[in-house]
């Protein structure tokens, strides 16, 4: 028995350190299962082994942005609205809740009925998407923390000590999908990426690296193929990189089907047989399927395709992990978690906080905050879709606010019409004015929906197709009624629901100012009021480039980073990354470098007075530009300090420099390094050139 430990954690350690006992006793139960019993544990509905006494587990769960698909929950905004934020202490609160109200829905559904199948109540989350959201017209990219590496790793972070708590026992997170995806969504399953060594290394792994390191329990690999392979049979991404460089000690798991992608003809035809594909799959270190092909491992391993060992290895980790996590023996030290914390009052109230934060304020020519007794119209499609507001892997809510229900509890003589579909079909302008009379200051909810972007969506109209988008323009009927409503004279406030970039160029010329409400979540109606009518002073800032038009876009199928977002695009956006306005302003003061003194390192230090009349808050960043390297970033985001100040008041931003703020891609080590020669530090508001300032440092 010694030996078959030993051999188990060799082949698979787990992730933190484990007992003596713990591990002899999962071992035990592994030496006692048969080769269909292991293929079996080996899936995410897990069946139960009754002689052994292994109750039947479903690891598939979901909580994007609050836990999904189990019935009520509190749901917080998209991660790409969360993002905008750039509140760590904020972000880690709301995915505390969420693990709590996991837990609670875990424990109720126990017992209720421990046999039942337990889809959407296990412990395990496939939470959070960390792809690098390159391009706007993928339809996914609303569930990432946008197109920067840094916000992403770091928010990514966040989000795998709030669902795993401190000790890494709470639940599971699971960094996804690795690696190099970010659409088209039609093409997933056969699609076949490749990239220079500089892109793979320079944004699209940070992230996966970060939350290596940050401890995250699980790891699902794309649909996709890398460079001639399918991720999950990358020895290249899940040996040499994932598990050699980076050390990670956790779960390996598939996409949902992408096993069977490896062998259908509409995938990757990579394997000839369902057999091959599981083998193929394992052999690189495939642990867990979402899918139905490794009920063909025993096959595999009875024709020599796959050594029974590595079977004997997955199923240990995935034992001894059930076991740190109380589901094993169906009992937890996180079991004591009150169930009236299962949306409560104080869950809601921070979805309420976290919607205020991420709102961005685009535009606004002094029309903002609207006076108490300003005569308002709300017009548009998003004004009373609840739905929109949950974008998309959402739960229930016990109630969603939508911007009419705000409104009308705030301004009882609002005037409503619903204006125009969202997409396509008529709108009467001239209909529309004429209810409208007497009206000047016009609300128009607009933009898309979760309806048309999403993941592999049945949807194919103009603009949109398979969850994707063909043009990132305000979808014309919306357009159209806009410029209507400007022409006849009325001051319009346009507040965009969407879940990625919108290219707004005609409407910034002709609405009087531009919020950007992403989707919201179930608090969503009240925290747009809010800033609307000056109750919050708005402090979101840009996690993606909003391009004016389609033509600054590259190909979608292209990869490399050349032309893309704020990193690489060499245009001039409509809002650049970090953008986002306040209701009062912000002066910088010169920024100064400090050298480490008594054992402290060097520093960047600024000073930031608010010059308005209102308390504010903002976001200071800190961008980095290497000298002599014109094929790598412009500036690329090194560091952010979200600061409230008073008007009137300065606040000091201090920025530790480490060697991590200047980690550069070295073409001699083929790989991030701290890099030597001259940079320059760029500290602003904003990724715009005219809102930073810069110092140039020798290394």
């Amino acid at each position: 028995m010694k030996k078959l430990v030993l051999l188990l954690l060799l082949c698979c350690p787990p992730a933190l350190a484990q007992s003596p006992a713990d591990s002899a006793r999962v071992a035990g139960l592994v030496s006692r299962l048969t080769l269909e019993e292991k293929a079996a544990l080996m899936k995410f509905d897990s069946p139960s082994v009754p002689r052994l006494g292994i109750p039947k587990y479903n690891w598939w769960n979901e909580a994007l942005h609050g836990v999904a698909r189990a019935g009520e929950s509190t749901m917080f905004p998209m991660p790409v609205g969360m993002a905008a934020s750039f509140d760590d202490d904020l972000l880690y609160q709301v995915f505390t809740a969420v693990s709590d109200e996991a837990r609670i829905k875990n424990r109720l559904a126990r017992a209720e009925d421990p046999e039942a199948d337990k889809w959407y109540k296990g412990l395990s989350f496939w939470t959070p998407n960390i792809n690098i959201f390159r391009d706007p017209r993928w339809g996914r990219g609303m569930e990432t923390y946008g197109e920067d590496p840094f916000l992403t790793g770091r928010m990514g972070s966040l989000v795998v000590r709030g669902l795993q708590g401190e000790d890494g026992t709470k639940l599971h997170a699971c960094a996804k999908h690795y690696a190099v995806h970010s659409g088209p969504e039609p093409l997933r399953h056969r699609f076949d990426v490749s990239v220079s060594e500089r892109d793979l290394r320079e944004t699209y792994l940070p992230a996966f690296r970060d939350l290596v390191e940050a401890g995250v329990q699980e790891v699902m690999f794309a649909y996709n193929a890398f460079q001639g392979y399918p991720c999950g049979a990358s020895e290249r991404l899940l040996q040499d990189i994932l598990r050699g460089e980076w050390g990670y000690k956790g779960i390996i798991l598939s996409d949902c089907g992408a096993v069977d992608d490896f062998f259908q003809p509409y995938g990757h035809r990579f394997s000839q047989t369902r057999a091959e594909a599981a083998a193929a799959c394992v052999r690189t270190g495939g642990q867990l399927e979402c899918g139905w092909t490794f009920p063909s491992l025993p096959e595999a391993v009875r024709e020599g395709l796959v050594e029974e060992k590595l079977l004997d290895a997955a199923v240990f980790k995935l034992l001894l992990e059930r076991l740190r996590l109380g589901e094993l023996d169906g009992e937890s030290k996180w079991d004591n978690i009150p169930v009236g914390r299962l949306c409560s009052e104080e869950h809601k109230a921070l979805s309420l906080e976290m919607a205020r934060e991420s709102l961005v304020l685009l535009k606004n020519d002094g029309i903002l905050p609207l006076e108490a007794d300003t005569k308002l119209a709300l017009v548009g499609p998003n004004a009373a879709d609840s739905v929109t507001l949950w974008g998309n892997y959402y739960g229930t809510p016990r109630h969603t606010v939508t911007l009419l229900e705000a409104l009308q509890a705030r301004i009882p003589a609002l005037k409503y019409v619903q204006g125009c579909p969202l997409v396509q079909g008529e709108c009467d302008a001239r209909s529309i004015l004429a209810q409208l009379e007497g009206y000047d200051t016009v609300l128009f909810a607009g933009g898309i929906s979760p309806t048309v972007e999403g993941e592999e969506l049945p949807v194919e109209i103009p603009g949109f197709k398979g969850g994707d988008r063909t043009s990132i323009e305000l979808p014309q009927v919306q357009r159209d009624l806009i410029a209507a409503l400007a022409e006849a004279g009325k001051r319009v406030i346009l507040v965009n629901f969407s879940g990625s970039a919108v290219a707004l160029e005609p409407e910034q010329s002709r609405c009087a100012a531009i919020l950007q409400a992403w989707y919201p979540g179930q608090e969503g109606g009240h925290a747009v009021a809010d800033v609307l009518l000056g109750a919050v002073n708005p402090s979101g800032k840009l996690p993606v480039t909003f391009y004016r038009n389609d033509g600054q876009l590259p190909d979608f199928e292209n990869y490399d980073m050349v032309g893309r977002t704020y990193r690489f695009f060499d245009g001039d956006p409509l809002y650049p990354f970090g953008y986002g306005l306040s209701y009062t302003t912000f002066h910088y003061g010169k920024a100064r470098l400090r050298r480490g003194c008594f054992g402290r390192g060097d520093r960047l230090v600024v000073r930031v007075r608010n010059t308005g009349r209102r308390d504010g808050v903002e976001t200071v960043q800190l961008y980095v530009r290497k000298e002599g390297d014109p094929a790598g970033p412009r500036r690329t985001l090194r560091d952010y300090r979200r600061v409230a100040v008073k008007a009137g008041r300065s606040r000091r931003v201090v920025f530790p420099l480490t060697e991590e703020t200047f980690s550069w891609w070295s073409e001699q080590a083929g790989r991030m390094a701290p890099g030597q020669g001259s940079f320059h530090l760029l500290v602003g508001g904003s990724s715009d050139a005219g809102d930073l300032q810069a110092l140039r440092v020798e290394r």
